[in-house]
């Protein structure tokens, strides 16, 4: 059965840990952001945690029902950040393009939680605002319910998406990660165009494009695409 959680109230911790901390939810989540930073999602454990936070790591199930939670509450983190500051304005699109590329750039901020994240659904508070917010902008712009859903599910749906494969490439080890990012110029830019006539014109600009996001262009095509339905 799932650990019971302990009232927020009740679960605060009076006295500092070891490392002369006060624990808090805030805290334990900062610190598992850190520690996916530093060892990736396999170095992510209650053991090594209460060990960053000079807790013992029973400590955190006061806090959280599991590591899964835990997890939610991560990505729940970075979405916050993705929307602190930001305010709606009487432009829909530019409103929907700054979410979206908050989003992104939130998550490829962190790329080892990202990974971890991006395909999660927590309802937790910050992702419900989010939600809000993106619907809020629909609304504004006039868009009916069922449209403004529509749009909101291919806007966050395609934001996440991109977070969770931008963020996949980042997280790997560097030698990888360059290694897959000269394929195009040490392989596709010499393809010849008698055997690859499609390929071989477009190597120049498949070297330029491929190793940067297409998330912005993207992003802008969907809006392009939801604006022409407003007339």
């Amino acid at each position: 059965m799932p650990k019971k959680v302990v009232p927020e109230g009740a679960r605060r911790r009076r006295r500092p840990t070891k490392a002369g901390v006060v624990l808090s939810e805030q805290l334990i989540v900062t610190t598992a952001l850190r520690m996916l930073r530093e060892h990736g999602g396999e170095g992510l454990t209650a053991r090594r945690l209460g060990a960053a936070l000079g807790a013992d790591p029973s400590t955190l199930y006061r806090y959280f029902r599991g590591m899964d939670e835990l997890i939610l509450a991560v990505g729940d983190e970075l979405i916050g950040r993705a929307l602190r500051g930001w305010r709606a304005t009487d432009d829909w699109r530019a409103d929907l393009r700054e979410l979206g590329l908050r989003i992104h750039a939130a998550y490829l901020a962190h790329p080892q939680a990202a990974v971890l994240t991006a395909s999660r659904v927590s309802g937790r508070a910050n992702e419900i605002a989010a939600d809000e917010a993106v619907l809020g902008v629909l609304h504004r712009a006039g868009f009916p319910v069922r449209d403004a859903v529509r749009v909101y599910h291919c806007f966050i749906d395609q934001t996440l998406a991109f977070a969770a494969l931008d963020a996949a490439a980042l997280a790997l080890p560097e030698a990888a990660r360059r290694a897959d990012e000269a394929v195009w110029q040490a392989t596709y830019a010499r393809l010849p165009a008698t055997t690859h006539p499609h390929i071989a014109p477009a190597a120049r600009h498949l070297v330029a494009e491929m190793n940067v996001s297409a998330y912005p262009a993207a992003l802008d095509m969907l809006i392009a695409s939801a604006a022409s339905e407003l007339g």
